[in-house]
């Protein structure tokens, strides 16, 4: 799915100009190809969240922003719009979200008679209670017990998330050391190094599913295959990305070969061989001075 469409009927070349009244076919088309995009998002964050949220209420939050991102989308910037789409999409589910009571006031109930009962029990038998204890002296199920001590830790995750005081803002620092960003940054550079090298299919899948954000159903559709086996892809290509990454940062780490001198011992030493060969030519030219800027 791209943008080269969108591009082609701008006002006028180079113009960074959002889409306007004048273009509601092209801004139609763009909600059109990417509702799919709302969808995928809103069962992501369903995953994370207790089950009393109303999976309608994200998906209209989300295709609200669909519309609004279509409206204000600027092909000029040369930013992709699924890319910005998605990102207008995530942070309207998690205002949606926050307007939320994220535990309802039954779930609060049960969470503080929970936390009783497990101080009664510890102080009955001088140890912290098991699961089925505490369901058994309330008359619940231990998955009853389990499911609601689930809800209740969410709530206090996304109570942090959603302060105005961040949790983050609250540790004595949060800048990371000048070390450890040029550990990141070596990291990022191996990393982008090590995709590029990915045999086509594997690239393909981690571009358009980490990168591009597109549905895993789309990428199946895209490759012919079924979303079962783009999953299976998807499992070896970061399987090769973090032992490359390994190889190249701290061989220590790498899982050896089952069959060392085989042929798919060999692929993968090939393959670790032309990500540090690729990294090592980028930073010899990265070192390079352009013509006319010595």
């Amino acid at each position: 799915m791209t943008n080269d469409a969108c591009d082609t009927n701008t006002a006028s070349p180079g113009a960074a100009t959002p889409v306007d009244d004048a273009q509601d076919p092209q801004r139609e088309a763009l909600v059109v190809e990417h509702m799919t995009l709302v969808s995928h998002i809103v069962r992501e964050t369903m995953t994370r969240v207790p089950a009393h949220v109303s999976r309608d209420d994200l998906q209209s939050a989300g295709l609200t922003a669909l519309v609004k991102a279509a409206r204000a989308y600027e092909p000029g910037r040369g930013v992709p719009f699924t890319r910005y789409a998605a990102s207008r999409i995530r942070g309207a589910i998690l205002d949606e979200l926050r307007q939320v009571d994220w535990a309802s006031r039954s779930v609060r109930r049960r969470g503080r008679d929970l936390e009783a009962a497990r101080t009664a029990l510890a102080n009955t038998l001088g140890r912290a209670p098991e699961n089925h204890e505490v369901a058994a002296s309330l008359g619940l199920s231990v998955a009853e017990v389990e499911s609601n001590d689930g809800d209740v830790a969410r709530a206090n995750v996304l109570s942090l998330q959603g302060s105005e005081v961040s949790f983050e803002d609250m540790l004595v620092s949060t800048s990371p050391a000048p070390s450890e960003l040029v550990e990141h940054r070596e990291k990022l550079e191996y990393l982008v190094d090590a995709i590029a090298e990915l045999p086509e299919r594997l690239r393909i899948v981690v571009q358009e599913y980490f990168l591009a954000e597109r549905p895993m159903a789309e990428i199946a559709e895209t490759l012919g295959v079924t979303e079962s086996r783009v999953s299976q892809i998807r499992a070896e290509a970061l399987v090769l990305l973090r032992d490359a990454l390994n190889s190249a940062l701290d061989p220590s780490l790498v899982t050896p070969h089952a069959r060392p001198n085989g042929c798919a011992a060999q692929r993968r030493n090939a393959y670790f061989e032309a990500v540090a060969a690729r990294h090592a030519s980028g930073r010899v030219t990265a070192r390079i001075p352009q013509a006319g800027t010595a």
